[in-house]
Parts: structure tokens; sequence; C-alpha cells
């Protein structure tokens, strides 16, 4: 499985300002090809990434929830993926407020796809090669998952995106190879992302050899996150990396 990191930005001025890019992430598993929260630039750090990606070739697009940094390019890269709809294929997973009364995708763009799968706690998804689970629902402004994404029945990748920490998080997140979004460099009790220190619980407890953090907020980025993770790492004994634009991660 081959994951090209679109964008590691996270939180409303790092992404507003481009400080980091808010693209998502393109993952490539044999002929299936998904993207997972394109936010703004999306489309355009695709078509510039020097793995030569094709958004057309697109199997499907997935949002793990309906803020902006997340989605705000859902609509045309459901165009890009159906060429500008006069090729019907290719399935959009989102949750259920992402596509209701206040829909961050629009209606006539959903009548270019194949399908349109509405993600719920606890479900599993087959598109093509891979399938992938939505373990829990996170503790989010709205309705946010993150992913267990399988091939040939083994759990290769885990992926815990926006959410305040809980006690039952890194349980439910199995991989060898988990990637973590970490806003903060400390916890806020009103801004319900995660912040180092959580990070630090998450390493102690997960199963994972391998974490990748992205995602990242200001007061993160003054911290220097590649600093940051090589800390982590020789504290706990694992690897811990801090994701750049344009990084490509196999697993």
């Amino acid at each position: 499985m081959k994951v090209v990191f679109l964008g590691t930005g996270g939180a409303r001025f790092v992404v507003m300002r481009q400080i980091r890019a808010s693209g998502g992430l393109w993952i490539e598993e044999k002929e299936t090809r998904l993207l997972l929260d394109p936010g703004p630039g999306s489309l355009i750090r695709i078509l510039k990434s020097k793995q030569k990606l094709n958004p057309s070739k697109l199997s499907g697009i997935i949002l793990s929830h309906r803020h902006l940094d997340h989605c705000s390019d859902v609509n045309i890269m459901i165009e890009a993926m159906t060429d500008g709809g006069f090729r019907k294929r290719g399935v959009l997973f989102a949750p259920g407020d992402a596509l209701e009364d206040d829909p961050v995708v629009f209606r006539y763009v959903r009548e270019y796809l194949e399908k349109v799968e509405v993600l719920e706690e606890g479900k599993r998804y087959k598109i093509k090669d891979v399938e992938f689970e939505t373990p829990v629902k996170h503790i989010h402004g709205v309705e946010t998952y993150g992913f267990n994404f399988y091939v040939n029945g083994g759990c290769r990748l885990s992926i815990i995106t926006d959410t305040a920490y809980f006690d039952e998080l890194p349980s439910f997140y199995p991989a060898p190879v988990l990637i973590v979004h970490v806003v903060r460099k400390e916890p806020s009790p009103e801004i319900l992302h995660l912040s180092i220190p959580d990070v630090e619980k998450i390493i102690e407890r997960t199963k994972a050899d391998r974490i990748i953090l992205t995602h990242f907020g200001m007061t993160l980025l003054k911290e220097n996150p590649w600093k940051v993770a090589e800390e982590l790492s020789k504290r706990y004994g694992k690897e811990v990396t801090a994701a750049y634009d344009g990084m490509v991660l196999s697993c």
C-alpha cells in the first residue's frame, strides 16, 4: 500500500495561510486509488505531485468529516474522478451529516457517481482491492470517523483523524502502521483535537511500531514537528515520524 501526503496542515490558520498544504491523503493498493479528505488545494496538489497522480483514475473518495480542511475540494474531485460527469464512476464514502440538511457534497455531482456510501460506526466497506472500517465515532464537533485499512484480510494501516482523546481510542486502531492527526502542542478542553500529551498516551498503548504524525496546527509547527517526533522516538523506542507535504509512505 502506498500513501501520498498531499498536505500535512491542520486547523484553520495553517490551512488558510497554506503554511502547510491541506490536500489530504492519496492511498493506492494495486489498481485501487482512494482520496481521503480532499481539503483546500487537493486537486492542485494531485496534478502537481511528483508521483504523477491522475484524478480520473480514482476509485473512490472518503470524507472523515465535514469540516472545510477535510472536504472543501470534494465536489471538484468528484468532477475530476468522473471526467466532468461524462463517465459515471467511483464511490463516495461520507458521514451522513456531510450529505444531509447543509450538505458539503452538492446533490448534482452525486449523480455522477456509481454509488454513495454513508459511513457509520463499526461498519466495514469494500472497494476493489481494499477493505476499510470505521471502528468508532470520534469526539469532534461533527460526525467524524477514523479508519482501519485491510488488504488480503490483514489490517495494514490505521488512521486516527480529528478527535479529542479518550481512553479506548488506541485500542480501535490495531495496524502496525498508524497515522495520527495531532493539531496542538498542549491540550485545551474546549478544542476537540489531539495534542502531544495525547499522542504520548497513544504511543504507549498502541500495537503499532511505526507512527506518523500529521495535520499540524500553529502551536505544533512552532515546536518543529521533526524535533518532536525525534524526541518521542527516543523516549518510547518506536519509529515516530513527522510527515511533510509530498511524503510517500509504503506499508
